[in-house]
């Protein structure tokens, strides 16, 4: 989790005048590392995934479950055992979490770019299994949960040894500061985001409603029991309830509906960029100039005539001026305020002065074109009419009051479990666009691995862990969060507190970073190319200007700028001024390591001394929920991994708005939304052909003439094996394909029809025949590469499994887990979840996980090989004599034995 540097920590107080020293050097690190490896080109693939563990204690005489405190010394016990066994092909590598009772686990050495590899995942994950096992206390387990279901719920006997509640790190309410990993960083971090929020964190998750839940009953309001219909998912708006706060206090939040008009929009609050007309009233005045900056006019031959939509918002610390999509800046008004230049117009406005894009598309529009500029409709009745309807009130949304689980510290979010992938790419272009796909995935992922309905012994109604992460580091100030009446500017953190941060530092990105290829017009190298960020992305101006000056690209220089609003949580001492920022990323990797995203771009480490690793570029997958069996985890991270390269081999492109993607974070948390909910999903992962009926012309789906049976000839002299290797170009030498050159900027706006929604189902296995589905296409690229038959065998095996949970016929976890707890003779049908509840649960769950209990539930005809600890480790194959009753007590043993093929038989 993050840097995990020793040293002594400065208090917020005292690190509060090295924040802005520390945001300025992190800058400087970044611009120095990127000229240094900008160029890396024809890194091989190699990857890898994390997984943490909880570690518990049974009491099987009271049938009680709680934490165990020793997650230190069972992780120094286990790196001594990997340093006694390094001689081994497989081994592990075990770091600290941020909880007391948790470890985070990798493999010892990374996977590399060949079929065969896929193979190795599992085979890992069992082994770190068997390792942890090893070194447990026979009544602790650590089955692979996403989160403890009574933590906080238990006062002062919550662990093993006890503690008592609250503490000065977290002045909780319900858990103590003691179970914090003891390493300064945790702790320091839960007091900083809480000293820098101005007070503790606030974490409200909707209660699940069930027959005798005492919290439904008596309140001075009514819910609505099924508020959504049947179609329609509840939201849970993590990040964005302090109006409900505010209005009903800690122990209740307001949803909504996916079926709302104002799905995401947050009470009011702007969560997308606006649209406004451009309307220059003066005497031969015909538009605008672009600015590179306020102020700055940019002679740029394509400027924004009158009658053109741009797409932007307002810079908070500049008044009077809109920032961009393409990152330039336009004036709303003149010097002297008597000439209005934009005019801001309902979403759905489209522009009367259509002009072909100067970046063009591959994919057509499905709009008829305009016309020219002299055919236009009078400007002012067109002006009058999109200001009219961007005043009509939209039809209202149906809020609904919901219970809520209250939680008030770090622990509630960064005490979860999950899974996460990390890719080295080719170069810096690939991990850019890696990123940009993989963001898009990021909800669907998590819907589909969802594990996570219960919380401080309350059944929710949601599923998934991540926003109740975001809430747990939100340490932004009221101002930040859009409310009033907060604590003025403070001079020394960033934005001054007063800058709108629309998300958590922890959320899903907030801009995509590709920027696509170059065009021949200059120009086009000074704007951000992708169409698709239409939501605001909160920058540091002078940061950001910093960044083009040293010749980072605008969409890059976004990115940065945007995550360097953030401040520094953990500064230490000795460790502020006296970083090299030439040689040395320290300071920016406290920031970055801090911005936890659902994706997160690393630029190659520097290197300490030439026998360091080599490591390039790469993209780390962060959504994913931790699974039971390491069945289920090899499972979903081979389908990722073979997912990047079906999108860089097949030049796919899944790009959709940043606003869908926020909303199907949203969905994703539903209840049960992997069977139930339905996703914004692109529609044409290719570009359109001739033959369907379109606006003017006919276009079809490239993968519909496979749909129909007319399929090209294919010759046989360009089949490439590359001996199996996970290949995404013929050759690195090859040049990037035009296709993806235009991904950022082909046509992504609603009105384009690029996405749609679309069921889990329909996503893994196709809809119509233009939509082919990622399971038939990560088929159709192991036949590409002709992988070998004991891998295809097993990636069959994940593929059926994954396509059997995406069309409701497996359960995920959460819906497993929920049904256990309803089932159980002790629940009550109130929501609570019982000491007993839990203790039966998670040694079902290390059942499960250890293969000594089947669930056809979960893995259907999938039988889990059974996982013993004394299998953790290789044995030496000694010579040492030993005497003949040793040897005749073995035979006995040896005769006594069920047969190899007994004891395995129908397992994986």
């Amino acid at each position: 989790m993050g840097l995990l540097k020793v040293g002594v920590p400065q208090t917020w107080d005292k690190s509060k005048k090295n924040l802005n020293y520390v945001r300025e050097a992190g800058v400087r690190q970044f611009i120095s590392t990127y000229n240094r490896v900008k160029d890396l080109k024809g890194d091989e693939l190699v990857w890898g995934d994390e997984i943490e563990y909880g570690i518990f204690v049974l009491d099987h005489e009271n049938k009680r479950v709680r934490i165990s405190l020793r997650a230190k010394e069972i992780m120094d016990k286990l790196n001594q055992n990997e340093q006694v066994h390094i001689h081994e092909s497989e081994g592990c590598n075990w770091v600290p979490e941020y909880g007391a009772w948790m470890v985070e686990a990798t493999p010892s050495r990374p996977y590399t770019g060949y079929s065969t590899d896929l193979l190795r995942v599992e085979r890992n994950m069992r082994l770190r299994r068997k390792r942890i096992l090893s070194v447990l206390k026979p009544d602790e387990i650590a089955p692979t949960v996403a989160v403890f279901p009574l933590l906080g719920a238990m006062g002062d006997d919550g662990s093993v040894p006890a503690v008592p509640v609250g503490g000065p790190v977290t002045e909780s309410d319900y858990i103590g500061d003691g179970i914090i990993n003891p390493h300064p960083r945790f702790g320091t971090l839960s007091a900083n985001i809480r000293k820098r929020r101005g007070e503790k964190v606030n974490i409200r998750v909707p209660l699940f409603h069930d027959v005798n839940t005492p919290e439904y009953k008596d309140l001075p309001f009514t819910p609505v029991a099924n508020c959504c219909g049947e179609e329609k998912m509840l939201l849970w708006r993590f990040g964005k309830g302090d109006l409900s706060r505010e209005k009903y206090g800690d122990g209740f939040v307001i949803v909504g509906c996916s079926n709302s008009a104002k799905e995401f929009d947050d009470h009011g609050d702007p969560v997308t960029l606006k649209k406004w007309l451009v309307n220059v009233e003066c005497q031969g005045c015909k538009g605008l100039f672009y600015r590179s900056a306020p102020g700055v006019i940019v002679a740029d031959a394509d400027w924004p005539r009158n009658g053109d939509i741009v797409v932007g918002s307002k810079i908070p610390d500049v008044p009077g001026w809109i920032r961009l999509q393409n990152g330039y800046y336009l004036p709303m008004y003149s010097d002297e305020v008597q000439i209005t230049f934009l005019h801001q117009v309902a979403p759905e406005t489209h522009s009367k002065n259509e002009q072909s894009q100067a970046l063009g598309s591959a994919t057509p529009q499905f709009r008829p074109s305009v016309g020219n500029v002299d055919t236009i409709p009078d400007l002012k009745d067109a002006l009058e009419t999109a200001v009219k309807t961007s005043l009509c009130p939209q039809e209202a949304q149906m809020f609904n009051v919901r219970p809520a689980i209250h939680m008030d510290a770090m622990a509630f979010g960064m005490g979860c479990c999950c899974l996460q992938i990390t890719f080295q790419a080719q170069d810096v272009d690939e991990s850019r666009f890696i990123y940009d796909q993989l963001a898009v995935m990021a909800p669907i992922m998590m819907a589909l691995t969802a594990s996570t309905p219960v919380l401080k012994g309350r059944l929710a109604d949601t599923d998934c862990r991540w926003g109740i992460i975001s809430e747990s580091v939100d340490d932004r100030t009221p101002a930040e969060r859009g409310r009033k009446g907060g604590p003025g500017p403070d001079l020394l953190i960033a934005g001054k507190g007063q800058r709108r941060l629309y998300k958590s530092r922890y959320d899903s990105i907030s801009t995509y970073i590709y920027q696509g290829a170059s065009c021949e017009e200059n120009h086009m190298n000074n704007r951000i190319l992708n169409m698709y960020n239409d939501i605001p992305v909160p920058i540091d101006e002078e940061k950001y200007h910093q960044l083009r000056e040293a010749g980072i690209d605008p969409a890059l220089s976004q990115h940065i700028a945007h995550i360097f609003v953030r401040d520094p949580l953990v500064i230490f001492d000795g460790a502020v001024e006296e970083v090299d920022d030439e040689t040395q990323t320290e300071h920016f990797e406290s920031i970055q390591s801090t911005n936890w995203q659902t994706v997160r771009w690393k630029p190659p480490p520097p290197r300490s001394g030439p026998n360091d690793p080599h490591i390039g570029w790469r993209t780390e997958f962060r959504s994913m929920e931790i699974q039971l069996t390491d069945f289920e985890n090899a499972a979903f991270t081979t389908f990722i991994t073979l997912l990047t390269r079906v999108i860089l081999t097949f030049d796919l492109n899944l790009y959709i708005p940043l606003s869908r993607v926020d909303a199907n974070m949203q969905r994703a948390h539903g209840r049960n939304a992997a069977a139930k909910g339905k996703f914004f999903f692109r529609r044409h992962l290719a570009p359109l052909e001739e033959g369907d009926e379109g606006f003017e012309e006919e276009y079809a789906s490239m993968f519909s003439r496979a749909a129909n049976g007319k399929m090209p000839t294919v010759n046989s002299g360009t089949n490439l094996t590359s001996f199996d290797r996970l290949e995404s170009n013929q050759s690195y030498d090859s040049t990037v394909s035009e296709k993806r050159r235009v991904a950022p900027h082909a046509s992504g706006g609603a009105e384009e029809n690029s996405f749609e929604e679309m069921t889990m189902a329909e996503i893994m296995t196709g809809k119509g025949d233009y939509f082919p589905g990622l399971i038939p296409l990560i088929y159709a690229y192991l036949d590409h590469i002709q992988c070998d038959s004991v891998t295809m065998e097993r990636m069959t095996k994940y593929l059926d499994f994954i396509e059997k949970r995406a069309t409701g016929q497996l359960l995920t976890p959460a819906t497993w887990i929920r049904k256990f707890i309803r089932n159980h003779e002790d629940y009550k049908f109130d929501s609570v979840v019982t000491d007993s509840i839990a203790y039966d649960l998670l040694i079902a769950c290390k059942e499960i996980g250890e293969g000594k209990r089947e669930s056809p539930d979960l893995l259907g005809d999938i039988k889990i090989r059974p996982i013993s600890a004394a299998d953790a480790y290789t044995r030496k194959l000694e010579s040492k004599r030993v005497n003949n009753e040793q040897i005749l007590s073995l035979l006995r043993r040896y005769s006594e034995r069920k047969t190899f093929a007994e004891t395995n038989s129908a397992t994986v």
